[in-house]
């Protein structure tokens, strides 16, 4: 089995101790099966030579990407990695891979899929009442604290095969999910409505992207379920791979 986990240079640079990495590895995959790959691999990188891809946090996805002009100084974009990632996103999808997205992750596949994005949540989502105004979407503290709950609103869904009902979260993004992209359906919702989860609308392959950490969560149960949910599917089409590679074999 192999899995790539896209990321940012400065989170590949990290190597074995990304937080990435760590929690696939306690999710059940063994370090040799990871590589951490950046839009600098671009040239030797192919989706179908993978089992599945991890797509992490990062940069913002460029606004041209779903026909807005930048409207915020906190805005900061990489398209060279949101064209790499596309471009994965695309093959992986053609070769049935499983597909993991995490924060940036999710607001990418959206984007890819014909969805955009509220370039900052702050100022171009106002929620409708004071409680829903008071959940924190960037937190202020450690990386694991949990911050807010999210509420699984598709009980039909790949998500909630792991998760159930409502769970505390980290949340560490100041963008998120405006119009859904076309392909995908919404599986879980922040307390203020904002979408946090959203996976394919059809059975064809796993993909499901979620907006908060769930790799910096793995002390807790349900959310290294999800990564284990991951690891399991990337297992299974690593199997299925090897299968039809055998059948070829005896069949020329």
């Amino acid at each position: 089995m192999k899995i790539a986990i896209s990321v940012s240079e400065k989170e590949k640079a990290k190597e074995a101790s990304s937080s990435y990495f760590k929690a696939l590895v306690e999710a059940g995959a063994k370090p040799a099966e990871l590589r951490l790959v950046t839009c600098a691999d671009t040239a030797g990188i192919r989706a179908e030579d993978f089992d599945g891809i991890l797509f992490a946090g990062g940069e913002d996805v460029d606004p041209t990407f779903y026909g807005e002009a930048r409207k915020h100084d906190n805005v900061h974009a990489n398209p060279a990695r949101d064209q790499f990632e596309f471009s994965l996103l695309d093959r992986a999808r053609r070769h049935r891979k499983p597909v993991l997205g995490i924060c940036r992750g999710a607001q990418m596949v959206n984007v890819k899929f014909g969805g955009t994005l509220y370039q900052d949540i702050k100022f171009d989502w106002p929620p409708s009442d004071e409680e829903a105004a008071a959940v924190e979407h960037k937190q202020p503290g450690d990386r694991a604290d949990l911050t807010h709950n999210v509420t699984v609103t598709d009980p039909a869904s790949q998500l909630a095969q792991v998760l159930q009902g409502s769970f505390p979260v980290n949340s560490l993004h100041h963008q998120g999910i405006k119009r859904l992209g076309h392909g995908l359906k919404v599986c879980a919702h922040s307390e203020d409505g904002l979408v946090e989860a959203v996976e394919a609308a059809d059975d064809d392959s796993y993909l499901l992207a979620v907006q908060w950490h769930p790799e910096e969560l793995t002390g807790y149960p349900e959310h290294k379920r999800l990564l284990e949910q991951f690891v399991q599917e990337c297992r299974v089409s690593a199997s299925q791979d090897e299968t039809t590679k055998t059948f070829g074999k005896a069949g020329v």
